[in-house]
């Protein structure tokens, strides 16, 4: 980055670091993973103590106060500045979600979320990629949220992170299905995202098990399959020629 440190943590809130622009200047970061608190669940916000005892208790009251629309008007603040300071397309989503859904934990959430994504999305260079590591009950207006600010083309997959064990609550009635996965929600800055393909290793009994075919002349396994694939405009309009015939990928 230029003219910034890099090596270090920064311990305290990210929206106050990420507006020192001289820490983070605009287009600056390759990579950015986010693990915000989640709303559905505050005992989620193991925090360490630090030798300043008080700082640790001045975070801990901020993460307390961050997920409800409080009585003092601390997210109410937040909200206001995002609706005169934010660009207009996240502007409109923010208002519109908390006009459809009222004024709860739910908004309190997504309002103090969105000026960090808008930072977020300042500091991250045209060939970065980020991560959105949300849960269910929230997954669904951070999309929304991130669809205004970094534009929907630039949404690239949801990837399903399942947890070690069920962590359900069967056993104390529930009466639906084990909650048992969060949501990353994976976008790129632009149509230059660099990105490299990871492969591993096909298994001793896969390759048993799929090439049991041999070709007589050269003695190579191989195995049969369907020939299609993606196709269309967005792929190159791709086309193959077999037995005299030529197609297109579908």
């Amino acid at each position: 980055m230029a003219d910034a440190r890099t090596n270090l943590l920064y311990f305290g809130d990210n929206l106050d670091w990420l507006r020192k622009h001289t820490n983070f200047p605009d287009e600056s970061i390759d990579l950015i993973y986010l693990d915000p608190p989640f709303n559905s669940n505050r005992s989620y916000n193991v925090l360490f103590k630090e030798s300043d005892i008080r700082d640790s208790e001045a975070q801990i009251h901020a993460f307390e106060d961050t997920w409800a629309w409080d009585k003092e008007g601390r997210v109410q603040d937040v909200f206001n500045d995002f609706m005169v300071h934010a660009p207009q397309k996240a502007r409109d989503m923010l208002k519109a979600m908390v006009s459809a859904l009222g004024n709860n934990d739910v908004t309190a959430y997504l309002t103090m979320m969105a000026p960090r994504l808008v930072e977020l999305h300042r500091v991250l260079k045209q060939t970065g990629s980020i991560y959105l590591h949300c849960d269910p009950t929230a997954s669904h207006y951070l999309k929304m949220l991130m669809d205004a600010i970094l534009g929907p083309q630039r949404f690239v997959n949801e990837i399903t992170w399942k947890r070690y064990g069920a962590h359900n609550d069967v056993g104390q009635g529930s009466r639906h299905f084990g909650r048992v996965h969060d949501v990353i929600l994976f976008y790129s800055r632009s149509h230059e995202t660099a990105w490299t393909q990871a492969f591993t290793p096909l298994t001793a009994d896969y390759v048993d098990a799929t090439y049991r075919f041999v070709d007589p002349e050269t003695e190579r396994t191989f195995t049969t399959t369907p020939l299609t694939g993606p196709g269309g405009a967005s792929k190159g309009n791709p086309v193959y020629e077999w037995n005299g015939h030529t197609r297109a990928w579908r």
